[in-house]
């Protein structure tokens, strides 16, 4: 039986202060393979939070946490960053490209501790950013890229490590509407090949995309 790509039970964090604030309680949630899942709530709610447990960029106060079937409990901050680079895809709101090279190399960066050397990383990066429908801008830098097209290498560049879990945080937060509704038709699309896509949203109409919604209101999931 496959393992699901997320397990998480009895998950918290708790950041220390006067008062302390308890940003995520008690969250069980399981993810299967191949699963769209649109993770809703206001500012506030808690759900950058879980974003940041889920993409191994924080550390849980309590409970669990399983990725494909591997218990991240515990483990140093070596192991989590190769479980990141080997398991999962980041998609940010403001897309964190390199302004100053090409589109290619953008995309090659998402593969840079992928232990391949560089001919296959580009061969890979290539291939991705055929997928995503910017075969014709490879050599382009992204400054005279539009909106949607930055956001189309940032989908290539989290995708070149064919991970088990695609993070999008708010992916057409920076778009129009008409752009904003070409992004999440190429979710629909990376989905459909199989990727288990979890999406970070405020919005109902993008949560709406997603095979299930799940919904966070202070810190805790419905």
């Amino acid at each position: 039986m496959t393992a699901p790509v997320v397990e998480l039970q009895g998950l918290s964090r708790r950041f220390d202060g006067h008062p302390p604030v308890d940003a995520v309680r008690d969250v069980d949630l399981t993810i299967e393979r191949g699963e769209y899942v649109a993770i809703v709530g206001r500012s506030g709610s808690g759900k950058s939070t879980l974003l940041h447990l889920l993409g191994l960029l924080d550390r849980p106060t309590e409970g669990t946490y399983l990725l494909d079937g591997i218990s991240t409990d515990g483990i140093d901050d070596r192991r989590r960053a190769q479980l990141r680079a080997e398991r999962i895809g980041f998609v940010f709101q403001s897309f964190h490209l390199v302004s100053h090279t090409s589109v290619l190399d953008n995309v090659m960066l998402g593969g840079l501790y992928s232990g391949r050397g560089a001919r296959e990383r580009r061969e890979i990066a290539e291939r991705m950013v055929t997928r995503v429908g910017l075969s014709e801008r490879c050599t382009a830098r992204p400054d005279v890229l539009s909106g949607g097209e930055r956001q189309r290498v940032a989908i290539a560049r989290a995708l070149v490590n064919s991970p088990a879990l695609l993070l999008a945080d708010e992916p057409t937060g920076n778009l129009d509407s008409a752009t904003a509704a070409d992004v999440l038709e190429l979710f629909g699309e990376l989905h459909a090949d199989g990727a288990t896509v979890v999406l970070i949203t405020h919005d109902p109409e993008v949560a709406s995309r997603a095979d299930r919604t799940v919904r966070i209101t202070d810190g805790r999931v419905d």
